[in-house]
């Protein structure tokens, strides 16, 4: 879980300017990459639900090679076939992975080989790592946490059900992972795709890894809707950031979670990590989701909604409910 002082290692969505050095195999993942989001947008526009394709199913299952499955059968027959060879040697693990992709359409696939520039991580060897043996735990939190978020909006719906949210949870590549002689990044996202590690310091427990699967989706919808936070949020976020650099007493009132780096700040607003922009709005999609399922849940929230602080607070919250969640928070006025 996200803790003060927790050395936090997320990843977010990787910043255009910061290159990144992979093999064949990674253009070949960022190849499928391209194809899952042209699927996804083809299918928005017909009304059906988002799904992965066999191609890219394949190319993430499979980075760098072919999974032998024959391409004459359905998709749906094609990547069950994937899942079946790839995890082979781990009938538990592959019965998850079966159940997930059957259940949410959710993929389990590999992140190829490659050295990435982690910003103020530094360089950082990755090395595919598939969730089996003593690593299972991490498909099994990572398939309990898609399944709460489909709960999640599910008691949404029924609470607020003319509302019209524009957020995709579902339809999800995670390509796992581990980072040599590291912790760092937890997790990062690419389109529709999670990068997963299996050694990351914030995935050590199953709501380390729901809150951070959260967080990260909302990279990849915030991309979706064209880099809203970037367009939207600099007007907001940026007086915050001059006032305050990075004194934690300061910019406390403002961070919309606790998740601090060792040695820096708040997370949504450490320098040298991308656009921080982008981080602060994640961010503070987590803590909308954290104070709905709490309400949900019929739980007390543990402090004051976020909105009811400084005025920046409701004027973010409010812009972000409305472009991503349909306008919805059960938490009430202040």
């Amino acid at each position: 879980m996200r803790r003060l002082a927790l050395l936090v290692l997320l990843g977010g969505c990787p910043d255009p300017k910061v290159a990144t050095v992979a093999d064949a195999a990674a253009a070949a993942v960022a190849d499928a990459a391209e194809v899952a989001v042209a699927d996804a947008a083809a299918a928005a526009d017909a009304g059906a639900e988002p799904a992965i394709t066999a191609e890219a199913a394949e190319r993430s299952l499979f980075p760098g090679s072919s999974s032998g499955c024959p391409t004459g059968d359905t998709e749906d027959g094609r990547i069950r076939c994937m899942l079946a060879k790839r995890y082979a040697s781990d009938k538990t693990a592959m019965a998850t992975a079966v159940d997930l992709y059957r259940d949410t359409g959710d993929l389990v696939g590999l992140e190829p080989e490659q050295t990435m520039n982690g910003g103020f991580r530094g360089m950082i060897h990755i090395v595919p790592e598939p969730p089996i043996g003593e690593h299972e735990k991490h498909l099994e939190w990572v398939a309990g946490g898609m399944r709460d978020f489909d709960k999640l909006f599910a008691g949404l719906r029924a609470a607020r059900p003319t509302a019209s949210p524009s957020y995709r949870w579902r339809a999800i590549t995670f390509r796992f992972f581990r980072s040599v002689g590291r912790t760092t990044p937890s997790a990062y996202a690419d389109g529709w795709t999670v990068a997963y590690n299996v050694s990351g310091s914030l995935l050590k427990s199953a709501d380390g890894v729901r809150e951070t699967l959260f967080h990260e989706l909302f990279h990849s919808n915030d991309h979706a809707h064209g880099d809203w936070s970037y367009k939207e949020l600099h007007a907001i976020f940026d007086p915050i950031a001059k006032k305050c650099g990075t004194n934690a007493g300061c910019l406390a009132p403002y961070a919309p979670t606790d998740t601090m780096v060792r040695g820096g700040t708040y997370y949504a607003f450490q320098p040298d990590n991308g656009d921080p922009v982008r981080e602060y709005a994640a961010e503070l999609g987590l803590r909308w989701y954290k104070e709905q399922r709490a309400v949900l849940a019929g739980e007390k929230l543990g402090r004051k909604p976020f909105k009811c602080g400084p005025p920046e607070n409701a004027k973010s919250w409010s812009m972000m409910i409305a472009e991503f969640y349909g306008g919805i928070d059960l938490t009430g006025g202040c």
